[in-house]
């Protein structure tokens, strides 16, 4: 019993951890999801290179440059000219534009492995512009896109690691401050994987079995 405690004591703070780290998770993939998917539809959809250039240099910027420069300028450069964000806010918008980088050559890779005829064929009994990629080109798009996409989301809540370092309070920042008030590294860094086992495995079986679903019947 003594143990159970013990292991309690150093397991409820972790988890409370757990939580924030499912919400920066969750609030940075809707991030990079909307962004992504509006990005790479201006990107495919309008030809003008004054639209889709500054586009090109965003998603060059945010893949190229490592993570943690970009929730660095973030956090501390965006409060070094007054505009100073809550940690966690900071968390999610970085991670939230660097996957939306990410995405939005994701997304723009479904859409071109629509056959262009079949947009040419929505065309010609009438569909409009809107309707033929509402109806025809976006559904097939999340087809082939949602592999890659799940991949990146279990990929994203192990990232949340990286905000450890602009204090936002998830698995990995309390972990080392556990650590360093307490000394016990392989306990308390055991129970943080064990928590990332919890978050990802469930989250990995889920996308699984919805590409099972949208799957397309041989």
């Amino acid at each position: 019993m003594g143990y159970l405690d013990h292991l309690l004591h150093f397991a409820m703070p972790l988890v409370v951890a757990a939580g924030v780290t499912i919400e920066v998770s969750v609030g940075a993939f809707a991030l990079a999801t909307t962004l992504g998917l509006l990005l790479a539809s201006i990107r495919f959809f309008m030809p003008s290179r004054l639209v889709r250039l500054p586009i090109s240099i965003y998603v060059e910027v945010f893949r190229n440059v490592p993570s943690l420069t970009h929730l660095f300028i973030i956090f501390f450069g965006l409060a070094y000219v007054g505009i100073r964000l809550d940690s966690l806010v900071a968390a999610i918008v970085g991670l939230g534009l660097i996957g939306a980088a990410v995405l939005t050559e994701i997304f723009r890779a479904g859409f071109e492995a629509v056959h262009i005829g079949q947009r040419e064929a929505a065309l010609a009994v009438g569909m409009t512009p809107g309707m033929t990629f509402r109806e025809i080109i976006l559904p097939q798009t999340w087809r082939v896109t949602l592999p890659p996409i799940g991949n990146y989301a279990v990929q994203l809540v192990k990232d949340t690691s990286l905000v450890a370092a602009i204090a936002a309070p998830e698995i990995m920042f309390t972990a080392r401050n556990l650590v360093v008030n307490t000394f016990q590294t392989t306990l308390v860094y055991g129970i943080a994987a064990a928590l990332y086992l919890a978050i990802c495995i469930p989250l990995s079986r889920a996308i699984r079995r919805l590409e099972r679903r949208m799957a397309i019947p041989r």
